[in-house]
């Protein structure tokens, strides 16, 4: 998705934290490896432990530094950080205006690796929100490493679905979805699928309507996407399916394990989202056969 050159990104609350560099998988990124960074990639549950990195520390770190060089739309065409951060503002401004009361996450663009509430945050565990702290955290270099290690192109669109999944978790929270649907068991019907479908949900109404915010000169943020961009990020729900994610692994496909849905379910539920909108979103009160 592209930025119009002349948008206003410059007021966006997005902090750089971390420097300590994390290992995956001792350094080498195998079948397993991957499968665990894609499991992560849009859970609210640090797997860092699983790829023997020594897990999270105690507690969030506070602070961090703002995004340099992050003040056009021009930037953000040019860098991943600052693509992330000016979204924020985006996609802030799409929630406040369908959500009465809603307040905005802090969004940690992640150096290396960074302490949470839920554990270590880093390209290990691939971008995820952290209820208790309210806070997404991304760590840029992950969209890399599935360029470079997996079969997506990880594009600018496909980041920003990315990003705004991650804030349909920061909109479940607010709304109570997580208190009264607990991600407690797996299966195609469970209350982890119904709620991660619901964040793909949520992000494709934000890029229905992506366009039409504006920065405080009333300039949008963002263009028209491409053919080519919107099918970059169904490229991306598609891989973060569950059973790709385990076809790929080598396993044979069980969706009695499956927690985050099946790849036909998340590019379904992206592209419900852009057809009808955040009242198209009901994900979790369906019949599992709707699902």
């Amino acid at each position: 998705m592209t930025f119009n050159d002349n948008a206003r990104v410059g007021g966006n609350s997005a902090r750089r934290r971390g420097g300590t560099v994390a290992a995956v998988g001792g350094g080498a990124i195998g079948l397993g490896g991957i499968a665990v960074l894609l499991i992560s990639l849009f859970t609210g549950t640090d797997l860092t432990g699983l790829l023997g990195d020594g897990g999270g520390q105690a507690g969030p770190q506070s602070g961090g530094e703002a995004i340099a060089n992050c003040d056009t739309g021009s930037d953000a065409n040019r860098s991943d950080d600052c693509r992330l951060a000016a979204a924020s503002l985006n996609i802030d401004q799409f929630w406040q205006q369908r959500l009465e009361g809603y307040r905005e996450p802090q969004l940690i663009i992640v150096d290396g690796a960074t302490s949470t509430s839920c554990g270590t945050a880093s390209n290990a565990t691939g971008p995820f929100y952290c209820p208790p702290d309210e806070t997404v955290y991304v760590d840029p270099t992950f969209f890399a490493l599935l360029r470079e290690q997996y079969d997506t192109t990880a594009g600018p669109l496909a980041q920003l679905y990315v990003l705004a999944h991650e804030y349909g978790h920061h909109v479940q929270q607010l709304t109570g979805v997580f208190d009264q649907y607990p991600r407690d068991g797996s299966g195609p019907a469970s209350n982890g699928v119904r709620t991660e479908l619901q964040a793909d949900c949520f992000a494709g109404a934000w890029v229905a309507a992506a366009e039409e915010q504006v920065d405080e000169a009333g300039t949008p943020y963002l263009q028209t996407p491409t053919a080519q961009q919107i099918s970059d990020a169904l490229g991306a729900a598609a891989a973060v399916g569950d059973d790709h994610i385990q076809e790929e692994a080598g396993r044979p496909i069980t969706p009695e394990s499956w927690t985050h849905g099946s790849s036909e379910q998340r590019q379904r539920w992206f592209d419900e989202g852009r057809a009808g909108g955040v009242n198209a979103c009901d994900t979790l009160t369906i019949p599992a056969t709707s699902l």
